[in-house]
This record gives C-alpha cells, sequence and structure tokens, in this order.
C-alpha cells in the first residue's frame, strides 16, 4: 500500500490534507522497502506546520509509514531537535559545553534567563523566544556562541550581546548575524531541516571560513609548516586497502602464526579420537550381540509385543510376554511390572481406575 492510499484517522488527517504531497515526495527518496527511513525528515516536516511534533503528528508519520506511534514516540523522543511541546518563534540556543563554559557561556545564558523570565526548554509569555542549553554547537573556535534556529547568531558572545539579540527578536527588528543565513522563524527553518530548497531571500548563508576557523593554517603559513611531500592536487582514491592490509607487520604475522597453530593443533587431536573410535569398532567387529546391549527400551518392548512387525498393535492392548530379566536388579522384582503402552507409563493403565481398587 503506497502512501496515497493510507486511509488516515481523525487525528491524523488535518496534517494529511497539509503535508500529504511533500510527505511521499520524502519517502520516494528511499529505496522501496525502507520507507521508514524517512521518519526524521517527516518529522521535520510535521514542525513545519505546528512548531513541535504534537500527538497528531506522531499519528500522521505512524501512519504513513505503517509503522506504529510507539516507534515514532521512541525517535521523537530521543533527539533534541524534535520539540514535543508548542515552541517559541525562535528557538535561542546558547552552548554551555567545556569550552563555552570556560570562556562565559554559562554567564551569557544565566543573563538571558533572567532577562526572558524562562529557563531551559521554556518559552515566554508572548511566544516568542524559548531558551535552551545547548551541549555542545560545533563552533569552539568563536566560543562561546549562540545560535537562533540553529543558525549561528552570536560568536565570542558576551551577556550584554545575547540581550540585546533577543531584544531585537521580541520586537519584531532585523537582526544580522555576524556569518550564516539570515535568521528565520524556527517553522521556516525546519522546512530546510525536511530536506527542501528555502525560497527565502538569504536563506542560506555564503562566503569563506573566518579567520577564528583559520587560525591554524594562517600560524602555519606564517612560521612555514608544512606536511612533507604534501602535494594538494594529489587526487584522493575513493577506495583504500583495509588496515590489516595497509598496515600488516608484527602483530598481525603473529596473529595469523598463532590462528594457523591453533588450528592444526585441532586437527591433530580430532585424528587421534577419530583412530581410537575406529579401533575399538574394529575390535569388536564378529562379537555376538548380548541381550538388552545397545537396545533402546522402547526397541525391545515394540520386538516383543510384534516380532516380526507383520500386525502393528493400533490400541495398546495387545498382550506381551513381560521382558526377560538381564541383571540382578531386574530379577528381583522389576521384570514383573507391566510393559509400558503406546502412550502410558508403566502401570499407569489401570491406576486411578476402579481396576486398581
Amino acid at each position: 500500500m503506497t502512501a496515497t492510499q493510507v486511509e488516515f484517522s481523525p487525528a491524523a488527517a488535518p496534517l494529511a490534507e497539509k503535508l500529504l504531497d511533500q510527505a511521499n515526495e520524502i519517502i520516494a527518496r528511499y529505496p522501496e522497502g525502507r520507507s521508514r527511513s524517512a521518519l526524521l525528515p517527516l518529522l521535520h516536516l510535521v514542525q513545519t506546520v505546528e512548531g513541535h511534533v504534537s500527538p497528531n503528528g506522531v499519528a500522521f508519520c505512524a501512519e504513513i509509514l505503517g509503522i506504529n506511534k510507539a516507534q515514532v514516540g521512541a525517535v521523537a523522543t530521543f533527539y533534541t531537535m524534535y520539540k514535543r511541546r508548542p515552541t517559541g518563534e525562535y528557538l535561542v540556543s546558547v552552548c554551555t559545553n567545556t569550552l563555552c563554559n570556560t570562556l562565559g557561556g554559562q554567564e551569557v545564558y544565566d543573563q538571558l534567563s533572567e532577562v526572558l523570565g524562562v529557563g531551559h526548554d521554556e518559552t515566554t509569555a508572548d511566544g516568542r523566544i524559548t531558551l535552551e542549553h545547548a551541549e555542545c554547537l560545533a563552533a569552539c573556535d568563536y566560543a562561546p556562541v549562540v545560535t537562533v534556529n540553529y543558525d549561528f547568531a552570536l560568536d565570542e558572545a558576551t551577556p550584554e550581546a545575547a540581550v540585546g539579540l533577543v531584544e531585537k527578536l521580541r520586537d519584531g527588528r532585523p537582526y544580522t548575524p555576524a556569518r550564516g543565513a539570515r535568521i528565520c522563524s524556527l517553522k521556516e527553518m525546519q522546512i530546510q531541516l525536511a530536506g527542501f530548497a528555502d525560497p527565502r531571500e538569504g536563506a542560506v548563508g555564503d562566503g569563506r571560513a573566518g579567520a577564528p576557523t583559520l587560525r591554524g593554517v594562517t600560524l602555519a603559513q606564517q612560521h612555514g609548516i608544512a606536511v612533507p611531500d604534501f602535494n594538494p592536487d594529489t587526487p584522493i582514491t575513493k577506495t583504500k586497502p583495509s588496515p590489516r592490509e595497509e598496515n600488516k607487520g608484527k602483530v598481525a604475522t603473529v596473529v595469523e602464526k598463532a590462528t594457523g597453530a591453533v588450528k592444526a593443533a585441532a586437527a591433530k587431536v580430532e585424528e587421534k579420537v577419530e583412530a581410537r573410535r575406529t579401533a575399538k569398532t574394529s575390535e569388536k567387529a564378529g562379537e555376538p550381540t548380548k541381550p538388552g546391549d545397545a537396545k533402546d527400551p522402547e526397541v525391545r518392548t515394540a520386538e516383543q509385543r510384534n516380532p516380526d512387525a507383520s500386525s502393528p498393535d493400533k490400541t495398546g492392548d495387545a498382550k506381551v510376554t513381560p521382558p526377560a530379566p538381564s541383571n540382578p536388579a531386574e530379577a528381583a522384582g522389576a521384570s514383573a511390572n507391566e510393559p509400558a503402552g503406546d502412550g502410558k507409563p508403566a502401570g499407569d493403565t489401570a491406576r486411578g481406575s476402579e481396576e486398581a481398587k
């Protein structure tokens, strides 16, 4: 069943009316039978309408992919970029991880929290701004950093600069980031995260890396540091030999020798065991078989009941001669027990019945 043939529930139907065409386009990106892989961009697509992943959004994703809501919820609750409750128009993230924290990231966050009157993952009363701690924003060269809707907004941030940023956002005044794309709303950003082109002017940032990012390269050039025999024009090979083949040395050789020795020892042990088994079989060749020797009790009983197998006992009531004692224990009384029937243990035929009484 294709996505266009899904009969959506009342919970998922409103989103299906708005997003079905885009959802089908996302699913078509993946091989047949792998549509479940489209769940991540579909969750972003849901957020373009609602700004978060609501129960209705979970139902829509589950029904269009043919999976259950628990599977969708497991993914939506694992990744922090999927919001499970209404979020502000602008998501302000302050990195408070190791380097940013050392350089003042926590002070930036604390100042914003005080000015906005909200804590982590909380939204201002006017619905404009949601504030959050961020574990890492991948910009240690500009630490501490602040992003707005996942675009870099402040580099080497200070508490004062961060307050100026959020005041402009709350007032609807334009703000031009030091680098990156023009700031957009959280719903607009979800369009890009779902894998669609954003038609807004300035939606995609451009330009070369900044000075802090290139600091290491600049110092190397200033001091004449370079990798010996490095040629930047050398094409990069598409494939490379496995590390085992590329770095085959003493360790690999020792491992191979040890593995070979173990296999050889195991083969010798197996040969000896097989030789002993063959020798024992040869020694007993031609000897008469003793009564009861190597015979299963069920086989012995069947042979005694019907030696020539000409008329199988289908009822289990055939009378048979008790087996001859084969050892002192059987001669002492065990052989007097009634032989087992086809479906009952020995002695159970009359147990508990009127005959036993």
